[in-house]
């Protein structure tokens, strides 16, 4: 029997979210059970515990997308019990009973061996928020970007994907120009290694879809007009990782930036990203990412709690990534 936070239906499309004790033997077929010590909170979890978005697909649903923690139980030749593991994405919470929850069960296919450098808590402090910002910096990089040649611009820069993008970008020797809609996030985001931190009004084009050359390349959460901007300034042969749509869905550009300056549009999923790319962003964090920023930018808070910080995030009350302590 362990603890769990459960979405159950409502009346229409409305749902209740509340704390309930679920038997293992309740959790749908899976080889792999494992004792969850830390969980994750994420923007697309907010959404799931406010309700204010139509992220599950079906009821009764256990929320909750990352988890890192124990084999107890293992029909997997693959893990043992007493391993060390994580799961994050592959529908938790949307379409498979996710990681809020004391003891979960899961198919082998989703769940990966925690890297041997993260203990369960930083990885949670990183989970998807920092998996993703890592996957946008692989976009990148791959694309041909250099380190002290290239700047980046990151939008959304104080939430979990931009915390984690800035400090990963900035280590490695990018100029990274950080976008905050809160003035007073600027020495947050300058402890974290930006070069420069400027407003949401800084980077527009005044509705041109090309304008200044400006970045080489971008890490976007926001969508909408933010994305429109970032495209339009992005200098021949740049690169736009997108990874959210925090600021709506809609994109009004035209393909001049695409033929013109032969701008690349990348779009960055998280959730059902083949496992080898996933275990080779989660080896470059281990070998990356900075252990003393990520305790800096990082808070851990308790199970309890989740309903409220996911309230707080949405609203704004929130920098940096919080890893919950199950």
């Amino acid at each position: 029997m362990g603890k769990a936070l459960v979405a159950r239906a409502g009346e229409g499309k409305s749902y209740t979210v509340g704390f309930e004790y679920l038997p293992l033997e309740a959790w749908p077929a899976g080889e792999v059970a494992i004792r969850v010590a830390h969980s994750g909170l994420n923007y697309k979890d907010a959404l799931a515990i406010t309700g204010r978005a139509p992220i599950i697909r079906s009821f009764p649903m256990v929320l909750g997308i990352d988890l890192a923690g124990e084999v107890v139980e293992s029909a997997s030749p693959r893990f043992k019990v007493g391993d060390k593991v994580m799961v994050n994405g592959w529908g938790l919470s949307e379409t498979r009973w996710g990681a809020y929850a004391e003891r979960v069960r899961m198919p082998e296919s989703v769940v990966q061996a925690l890297p041997a450098g993260f203990s369960t808590e930083q990885a949670m402090q990183i989970g998807t928020a920092g998996y993703t910002a890592m996957l946008c910096v692989m976009a990148l990089t791959d694309h041909g970007l250099q380190p002290g040649r290239d700047a980046v611009l990151v939008t959304g820069a104080s939430g979990g994907v931009g915390s984690v993008a800035v400090s990963l970008l900035a280590r490695a020797g990018f100029h990274v120009i950080a976008v905050s809609g809160r003035a007073e996030q600027e020495g947050y985001l300058r402890a974290l290694g930006a070069a420069e931190v400027i407003g949401r009004e800084a980077i527009s084009a005044g509705g041109r879809p090309m304008a200044k050359e400006r970045w080489a390349g971008v890490i976007d959460v926001a969508g909408g007009a933010m994305l429109a901007d970032a495209i339009a300034q992005t200098r021949y042969d740049g690169i736009v990782a997108a990874c959210g749509m925090a600021g709506g869905g809609a994109l009004t550009t035209t393909v001049y930036p695409f033929i013109l300056r032969g701008v690349t549009l990348r779009g960055v999923d998280s959730v059902m990203v083949p496992m080898a790319r996933r275990e080779a962003a989660w080896a470059r964090l281990d070998a990356e990412l900075d252990r003393d920023l990520l305790a800096r930018l990082s808070v851990t808070r308790d199970f309890v709690d989740l309903p409220q910080l996911g309230l707080d995030l949405l609203e704004g009350r929130l920098q940096g990534r919080v890893a919950v302590r199950l």
